[in-house]
């Protein structure tokens, strides 16, 4: 099976994409990968590399990247931004085919975080390859344009809406990161078939032992809720702000907020202003820290705002949560709720209910190791039962087969 993964961002970026294209390889698959220059998540092209080249390397898992052009996001502003996203999507359509001559393609696979436009510059590939087109869809479009305020004209919102639709239709199979967005899609998708496949977990949770680094961070003696990820928006970081705050007069809890973000700055300005001595920002961690860190954690946390597109979403750092065997506390709605209740794995609380929050942790916290464990235990059964990359792996190649 000859898989060409089309994708905006890729190794040395830590995306999910990376770990599923080497455990296709594993799996026996000859896979390419066609994506730009790493600047993510600073915006700065990476050390070694150079925007404007065209390059090709090799993987240490064994296949090729092949790298277009392209225009650094810089600070985030709107109009690098766009520019970054067109110009890997003009880039990967038009040298993609000439990169790929003499490269035989039996399936176009596109890994789509927002944008899902870039499944435009795959579907130019596939036909120049005479290829199946897979797009695995991680963010919701035009509902993710809205409910981050980037657009709010209805007549914009309706014009990519039926773009989508379009590019979905074009598809031999579409795959969805949530059950949720599956019943999103379909009625986008036409006769397109549209199966729910979640993000499996990372290759360093994975591992038994899990791969870990030396503890990057040794945590202070007490009951520690970490969050690891990014400190945007949509993680509704003023929530566990507000909780932290109810339980200052409980000085065992502590919240460890672990990554950057375009909330940062606010972050540590807000902690200082309210005087808010159990939360720590200690910065951001490469991925092969994690599991040492989540180890010493006595909960997880991941919290969302309360929106349409949000509830249906599943946040990536769920299955390496699950994969730590800690309890997971879930401040948000629907499916990243359900999962985290649906596995026994920990708590749950209306998305935006502080309160709520501040209550969730102080039971935990309240519970004897012997029940933390157990929630923790049942976090990591769920997760080999529905998140295990191998497991995965081979059901995504399956998928594959049945459209040759």
């Amino acid at each position: 099976m000859k898989v060409l993964i089309v994708s905006h961002n890729f190794w040395p970026e830590s995306f999910r994409i990376n770990d599923v294209a080497a455990e296709l390889v594993a799996q026996g698959c000859d896979v390419t990968v066609l994506t730009g220059q790493p600047n993510y998540p600073d915006g700065d092209i990476f050390p070694g590399y150079r925007a404007w080249s065209v390059r090709k390397e090799h993987h240490p898992a064994g296949f090729d990247v092949l790298r277009v052009p392209s225009h650094p996001r810089r600070k985030g502003k709107a109009r690098d931004l766009a520019m970054n996203y067109l110009a890997s999507i003009f880039n990967m359509a038009f040298m993609g085919p000439w990169l790929l001559r003499g490269r035989k393609v039996d399936v176009v696979f596109v890994y789509a975080p927002s944008p899902v436009l870039h499944a435009l510059s795959a579907l130019v590939v596939a036909k120049f390859k005479r290829a199946r087109l897979v797009t695995w869809v991680q963010d919701l479009w035009p509902e993710s344009l809205e409910v981050t305020g980037f657009v709010q004209s209805r007549k914009v919102l309706g014009s990519v809406r039926k773009l989508v639709s379009w590019i979905y239709r074009q598809n031999d199979l579409v795959l969805a990161q949530s059950q949720s967005f599956v019943r999103s899609i379909t009625p986008m998708a036409g006769k397109t078939p549209v199966i729910y496949y979640p993000n499996p977990g990372e290759a360093v949770f994975s591992a038994q032992p899990p791969v870990s680094e030396p503890p990057a961070l040794q945590l202070k003696p007490g009951f520690n809720v970490v969050f690891a990820g990014n400190l945007g928006t949509v993680q509704s970081l003023d929530t566990i702000l507000d909780a932290a705050e109810i339980l200052l007069t409980r000085q065992e809890i502590r919240f460890v907020l672990v990554g950057s973000g375009s909330r940062l700055e606010w972050l540590k300005q807000q902690v200082q202003d309210r005087g808010l001595l159990n939360v720590e920002l200690p910065g951001r961690f490469p991925v092969t820290a994690m599991p040492g860190l989540f180890q010493q954690a006595s909960a997880l946390i991941m919290s969302l705002v309360a929106s349409p597109i949000m509830d249906q979403t599943i946040p990536s750092k769920l299955q390496a949560y699950l994969a730590a065997g800690r309890p997971v506390i879930a401040s948000m709605n629907g499916e990243g709720a359900r999962v985290v209740e649906e596995a026994g794995a920990g708590v749950t609380c209306p998305a935006g209910d502080a309160g709520a929050l501040a209550r969730a942790v102080s039971h935990l916290a309240d519970l004897s190791k012997t029940e933390q464990d157990a929630l923790g235990a049942a976090a990591t059964r769920y997760y080999e039962q529905h998140f295990e990359p191998r497991m995965l792996s081979r059901r995504l190649i399956d998928m594959f087969r049945e459209l040759r």
